[in-house]
Parts: structure tokens; C-alpha cells; sequence
């Protein structure tokens, strides 16, 4: 007996909705901590792995666009893998963001109530902060994105006045004055050895990449976007186009206002910021807005992972209650509600803010294979040139491999664990007459 096809998400989703989630997921916690650690790996050359970084994400979002157009379904990169490159690619992409993403969930809600609130009350506000956006979720898309709205508005004018500081910073003392005497080793520091530097410069590129890597939670919504073929390459590339600015103007007033030395061993890089230009009343406001900024991100998380369990589920890669679709509201709630469950579980077990080095080996891959999905599509359905969506693949490539050892044993383990349990499951559906993706069981 054949089963009646799953039902849809309700296309609610404008082009100024969809700009503003992928915005929550880019401008988030990231762009408040990633600074110390690339400028630990760069040096003075930070600003040329921010470019790399860009570059190689300039070159996924075309791929991504391009892909959207011909897929507007949920998923992302899990459904272009799997309709142009196999099954396994498919997997391999939807597991490494599902695991990955919901580990960065639980990070993004005990960042978000570390900046807020004392150590004794960060657990419980952490699992509150998850219950509440898991909450807003489920009420409807549209209702996420108007959350998304007031959140980026409010961290984009916090970061306004982060890049006045250094910028006053700067004039008022020149560039990286504040680092003059410092005597930090940085471990890529060009005037040491070339090679070694070049390592250092990818590396940072690596690390900035994850913060830009936020435009997938748009594809990931490609179910629910009205008129997907025109909006989805538009609200790619507006949100792009815009962090970039962000992130070039952020990564600048930080290099000039602190230098590499400083800049690296800063445990707040933008409040440092604020601080030595004698703006002390900005202090808390930019640690509010970095915990704000987290709660974005996790709004935007939660939704991009609901959306690739949804698409999963359906084809039998995760079990089939997740592919449920509220009849009122039109989102994935099943989904939603599981990995809010999931998160909250991890918050409570795990501090994740240093154990997720991970989620960067899998959202490398994850675009890889988005590249390699865009190389398959035929001439009349390009958006981007060829060698476009070769330049991604093969900067996602670069990156993972000039990840830390951590990250990268700890990416592999997942995508092993992942490999061994699809292989367990086909095994058993073997046995009883059943297959991933069928639609009768």
C-alpha cells in the first residue's frame, strides 16, 4: 500500500524574513569570540584569512543559491547530496549538520547565559533560553523571523559602536598601540617561516568560516519561502553581502585597536575594544549583545536542524515522527520539540563552548558537498559559473584539512558513528523487507 506523500510547509516566508534569519545565524556569538582565536592562528594577518574565508563562502552561496532554485524543499545540502550525488552523500551532509548544529545549540545557549548572567544561574537560564526559542519556533515561521528582525537590529547597532571605539582607538593612539608591549607568541606569525605562516592564515580562514557559514539555514527553510526560485538566491546574497561589511569593518576595528598580540589572548575581543578607547560605559552593553547575539543563533540553529530532521525523516534516515507537519502552524513541531529536548539534555550534562571543534569539520563537508551537488546541474540550470562551485569545493577541502587535530579526529568520529548506525539500521530494514526512503513501511 502506498502512503500519501508527507504534507508541505506553509510557503509564509518574505524575502525581508528570510535576510533576517540567515543574518541571526551569521551575526551571532561568533563575531564576538572568533577574533582571539584567528589572530592565535594569523597573527598580523588575520584580515587575509578573514578575505580567504569570504572568498571560499562567497563560493558556497552561489553553489547554495543555485541549488535552492532547483530544490526549494527543507534540508539544504542533506537534499541536494542525496537528489544529485547518492544517498550516502546526502546522509553524511544532513548527519554532520544535525549532530554538529545541535551540539552548537547547547554552545550557543550557555554562551548566550554566560554573558547574561551570573555562574550560579547560567544552567537553568540556558535551558530556559532554549525552552523559550523552541517555543517561538514551533508558533510559525514567520514568528521566528520577526525575532530574528529585532535581535539583529539590536546587535548590529552594538556593533556600530564596537567600530567607532576602534576606530577612536586608532586615531587617538595609531594602529595596535594597545599591543606595543605585549609579548604574546603567536603561532603564525609571518616573519617567522612562510609555510608555517600560510598554515596559520588558512587556519584562521577556517575558524571565520563557521561564523560565516549561517546562510545554509536559509536553503534549510527553502520549503517555506514564497516564490523560492527568485528569493532564496536574493536573501543569500543580501544577508552575504551584508556580514561581510560586518565582519570586515568588526575584524578591522578589533586588528587596529588591540594588534594581533593583544587581540589573541583577549577573552572578550570587543569589549577589549570598547575599553581601550575609554568607552567604559559600553562595556556591558557589548556583553549583553553577545548574549543576545548567541540567542539568535540559536533561534536560527534550531530551525535549520528541525528543517534537516524533517527532510531526513522523510526519507527514513530518522525516525518517520519527525516528518510530522503541525496542521495549524505549518512548521516540523515534532522535530522542533526533539532536538529542543536534545539541547536541553546536552546544557545540562556539558559545558560545549570548547568541545565542539567539530561542528566546523562538519559544516566544511557539508558544504563540499553542496559544491559538488552544484557541479552535477546541467548548463540551463546555473546560476553561478563552473568554476565557482569548484573554487568551494576545493576551499572547503583546503580549510577542514587545516583545522585543529581535535576538530578534525573529533569531525571523523562523528561521521563514523553516523556510518555505523545507517549501516546497522539498512541491515535490519534488509532483513524485514523495508528500505530507507520507502513509502510503505
Amino acid at each position: 500500500m502506498t502512503a500519501a506523500p508527507p504534507p508541505a510547509l506553509a510557503r509564509r516566508l518574505t524575502l525581508g524574513g528570510a535576510v533576517a534569519i540567515g543574518l541571526a545565524a551569521m551575526i551571532g556569538a561568533g563575531v564576538f569570540a572568533v577574533w582571539a582565536p584567528a589572530a592565535q592562528a594569523a597573527g598580523s594577518w588575520l584580515l587575509a584569512g578573514l578575505a580567504i574565508a569570504a572568498l571560499v563562502a562567497f563560493a558556497n552561496a552561489g553553489s547554495t543559491a543555485q541549488l535552492a532554485v532547483r530544490y526549494p524543499e527543507s534540508g539544504g545540502a542533506y537534499r541536494y547530496g542525496r537528489e544529485r550525488l547518492g544517498e550516502w552523500a546526502g546522509f553524511f551532509a544532513g548527519w554532520g549538520f544535525v549532530i554538529g548544529k545541535t551540539a552548537s545549540c547547547a554552545a550557543m545557549a550557555i554562551t548566550a547565559a554566560a554573558y547574561l548572567v551570573p555562574p550560579a544561574w547560567q544552567k537553568p537560564v540556558a535551558v530556559v533560553a532554549v525552552i523559550v526559542v523552541v517555543g517561538v519556533n514551533v508558533l510559525g515561521v514567520t514568528r521566528t523571523a520577526r525575532v530574528a528582525s529585532v535581535i539583529v537590529s539590536a546587535v548590529l547597532a552594538v556593533l556600530v559602536v564596537v567600530v567607532a571605539a576602534g576606530v577612536a582607538a586608532f586615531v587617538g593612539a595609531g594602529w595596535g598601540v594597545a599591543a606595543a608591549g605585549s609579548e604574546a607568541a603567536l603561532s603564525a606569525d609571518v616573519a617567522a617561516e612562510p609555510i608555517t605562516a600560510a598554515y596559520g592564515i588558512l587556519q584562521a580562514a577556517a575558524l571565520i568560516f563557521f561564523a560565516f557559514a549561517g546562510y545554509a539555514r536559509i536553503a534549510t527553510l527553502g520549503e517555506e519561502v514564497r516564490d523560492p526560485a527568485r528569493t532564496i538566491p536574493r536573501a543569500i546574497g543580501v544577508a552575504f553581502a551584508i556580514v561581510v561589511v560586518v565582519y570586515a569593518a568588526v575584524g578591522t576595528a578589533a586588528l587596529g585597536a588591540l594588534g594581533p598580540g593583544s587581540l589573541a589572548s583577549s577573552a572578550a575581543p570587543l569589549v577589549d575594544v570598547v575599553g581601550i578607547a575609554g568607552w567604559l560605559w559600553a562595556e556591558p552593553i557589548v556583553r549583553v549583545a553577545a548574549g543576545i547575539a548567541a540567542l539568535g543563533s540559536l533561534l536560527a540553529l534550531i530551525a535549520g536542524v528541525g528543517r534537516t530532521s524533517l527532510a531526513m525523516a522523510r526519507d527514513g534516515e530518522l525516525p518517520r515522527p519527525l516528518a510530522t507537519v503541525h496542521p495549524r502552524f505549518g512548521v516540523p513541531h515534532i522535530a522542533e520539540i526533539t532536538v529542543g529536548v536534545a539541547v536541553v539534555a546536552l546544557v545540562l550534562v556539558a559545558d560545549l563552548r570548547g568541545a565542539i571543534g567539530f561542528s566546523s569539520f562538519g559544516v566544511l563537508l557539508y558544504y563540499l558537498v553542496a559544491n559538488a551537488s552544484a557541479l552535477t546541474q546541467p548548463a540551463g540550470e546555473r546560476l553561478v559559473p563552473r568554476w565557482l562551485s569548484w573554487l568551494g569545493a576545493i576551499g572547503c577541502l583546503v580549510l577542514v584539512v587545516t583545522l585543529p587535530l581535535p576538530s578534525i579526529l573529533g569531525g571523523v568520529a562523528v561521521f563514523a558513528v553516523g556510518a555505523v548506525i545507517r549501516l546497522i539500521v539498512a541491515a535490519m530494514r534488509r532483513r524485514s523487507g523495508r528500505r530507507p526512503g520507502s513509502a510503505s513501511e
